[in-house]
């Protein structure tokens, strides 16, 4: 029985989409949401690394009510580091793990000033060596800052990926490159931002709106609401 249970999870993980239906699918998705981009406020790519890696097991609400104030006296690396742990933990309190996060926006700070001359790196090696920042954020800032053809996968993309059956896998890393193998090249650029949109407000966690939703007639979930 076990063997068998097995063998049906396997072909239930396997049901990806062909990527004529991804290409149909983002074409719903783009045209429902033309101008995809992060809810983040950021003005480069120095603040743009500072905000996502602010915004592991937060909302981009929060984030953004206390960057408002931080980046107004500390938006380049030199004058956060002037800041200090101290200081930037009085901006960010109202975030979870707030604590922790201080210490890696200063201590990230330092590595751009002392290994990248104060500018932001731009090569995924690079900027997940920074502290704080992992698989996740970095593919965030190449897609959003510099125009790479990246998926980053957080809870969202994560969970749209596997309910629909787009890319249904166990792990972010294998998702994203489930991702990349079957979108279309001309909706990879926007693919991350339209599936975190879609998980956001039509896909959610613990109901879906699935009546509303533009692709529902593509999407593999068994237990649609509204049916």
């Amino acid at each position: 029985m076990a063997k068998a249970a097995a063998k049906r999870k396997t072909k239930k993980r396997g049901r990806s989409f062909t990527p004529e239906m991804a290409g149909e699918l983002f074409r719903r998705l783009a045209q429902h949401r033309p101008d995809p981009k992060t809810e983040l406020i950021y003005t480069d790519p120095y603040t743009l690394v500072v905000a996502v890696a602010l915004s592991a097991q937060a909302t981009d609400v929060s984030v953004n009510k206390a960057t408002k104030e931080l980046f107004k006296v500390a938006d380049t690396p030199a004058k956060m580091v002037a800041l200090g742990e101290d200081g930037v933990s009085g901006y960010i309190k109202t975030i979870g793990l707030w604590r922790g996060k201080a210490k890696n926006v200063i201590a990230l700070s330092k590595i751009i000033i002392e290994q990248h001359g104060g500018k932001t790196p731009r090569t995924r090696a690079e900027l997940e060596a920074l502290p704080g920042v992992g698989q996740k954020t970095a593919s965030v800032v190449l897609n959003e800052a510099y125009g790479e053809a990246t998926i980053a996968v957080d809870t969202h993309v994560f969970r749209v990926s596997n309910r629909t059956g787009l890319a249904p896998e166990t792990t972010p890393e294998k998702v994203e490159k489930k991702l990349l193998q079957v979108t279309p090249e001309e909706y990879k650029r926007g693919a991350h931002h339209w599936l975190i949109l879609h998980g956001r407000y039509t896909c959610l966690a613990r109901k879906p709106e699935c009546p509303e939703c533009v692709i529902r007639d593509l999407c593999q979930f068994e237990a649609k609401t509204g049916e």
